[in-house]
């Protein structure tokens, strides 16, 4: 009988171990956000500037930004959200689907449509306003890419269309980079025959203007993490 209560004090002590150890781990485990697994997603969601409209497919946005984002020791993956053609409507009402990706940043490049089509800035506010709510609802943080009216639409257009991205990303407490085509609109050698979007070296432009701003967003929101 002394030797089986030999062999259950050595089992006990053995089994305090092992579950002290499953505590450490379950407790390690327990203080990391499902976000630190893993690679940073970050959606894009936009329009033909976002989606690569004309180019070949590594010479788009979405690529461009995921490399730039890469060589700077960053692990994500660029989510292409981008619709040729989408308004700030289109948007809007595809953002559920978008969503649907689990993306843990976004990029929300739209506007540039509704002002083409002298769409009431009043709607793309609107329009706008319920996309940064919705991701803010999701908490997951933004950056807001602004756009400029074309002076050919005159001053009134562009006094009403201008402020809507200053003024949205200040209401919602989001980042803002104030113009998405900073350094690259009306420049010929940077622009595809349309004169409206950009060719690859515009988009290799845009990406090295716009990167820092989305370095930030990285680092604010406490997922920053390297490859």
């Amino acid at each position: 009988m002394r030797i089986p209560f030999a062999r259950f004090r050595t089992d006990g002590a053995a089994r305090r171990l092992f579950n002290a150890a499953l505590l450490a781990l379950c407790t390690v485990a327990a203080i990391q956000s499902p976000a630190q697994a893993g690679t940073i997603r970050i959606l894009a969601l936009g329009d033909s500037l976002t989606a690569g409209f004309g180019l070949d497919e590594a010479d788009g946005f979405v690529p461009q930004l995921e490399a730039a984002l890469r060589a700077k020791g960053h692990d994500v993956k660029v989510l292409n959200g981008g619709v040729s053609g989408d308004t700030t409507a289109g948007g809007l009402d595809r953002l559920d689907w978008a969503l649907a990706d689990k993306p843990d940043l976004a990029i929300v490049e739209l506007g540039a449509n509704d002002m083409l089509r002298g769409v009431d800035p009043a709607v793309t506010r609107a329009n706008l306003d319920k996309i940064l709510a919705r991701l803010g609802q999701e908490k997951i943080p933004t950056l807001l890419a602004g756009m400029r009216s074309a002076r050919n639409l005159g001053p009134s257009y562009a006094a009403a269309f201008d402020p809507i991205f200053p003024d949205l990303a200040k209401a919602h407490g989001v980042a803002l980079y104030p113009f998405f085509l900073d350094g690259v609109a009306t420049v010929a050698a940077l622009n595809q025959p349309d004169g409206v979007h950009p060719n690859a070296a515009g988009v290799k432009a845009i990406v090295e203007r716009i990167t820092p701003a989305v370095v930030e967003l990285i680092r604010s929101s406490g997922l920053a993490r390297t490859g």
